[in-house]
């Protein structure tokens, strides 16, 4: 017989909870804070509260807990990042510093290339301006 041993773990529990997606998106705004194009697409002054919110999204994304719908409705990426000239540039730089951050938690192999994947194409779904011409 074989045993039982219930559901399998979320992809939040199985890299770690809350503690892994506050170390990540710690890094990744601590080196958004020194990239100033990047930086100016922040209108607080504060990058703490959208540390926060993204924290929230991921975590609940990734099955942790809902607190981002709870506070903010229904997540709507693309609208909410329609004011902000989203151009290829300045997602290659949110890129660059999130994977950055994502090297910085340590995962296996295995999530590390979900994450990766996910925030890839998430980056790429939220450009909304064309770059300058060269």
């Amino acid at each position: 017989m074989s045993e039982q041993t219930g559901p399998a773990p979320s992809f939040y529990e199985a890299i770690g909870g809350h503690e892994t997606f506050e170390a990540l998106v710690g890094a990744f705004y601590a080196a958004v804070a020194t990239d100033e194009p990047l930086r100016a697409l922040y209108p607080e002054s504060d990058l703490g509260p959208a540390a926060e919110r993204l924290r929230m999204f991921l975590e609940q994304y990734w099955g942790g807990p809902t607190t981002y719908s709870q506070q903010r409705g229904h997540p709507r990426l693309r609208m909410r990042h329609q004011p902000y000239a989203v151009t290829p540039d300045m997602r290659d730089r949110w890129l660059l510093h999130m994977m950055s951050a994502v090297d910085s938690i340590h995962l296996d192999p295995e999530h590390d290339a979900v994450l990766r994947d996910y925030l890839t194409r998430a980056a790429y779904s939220l450009v909304n301006a064309p770059g300058p011409l060269t």
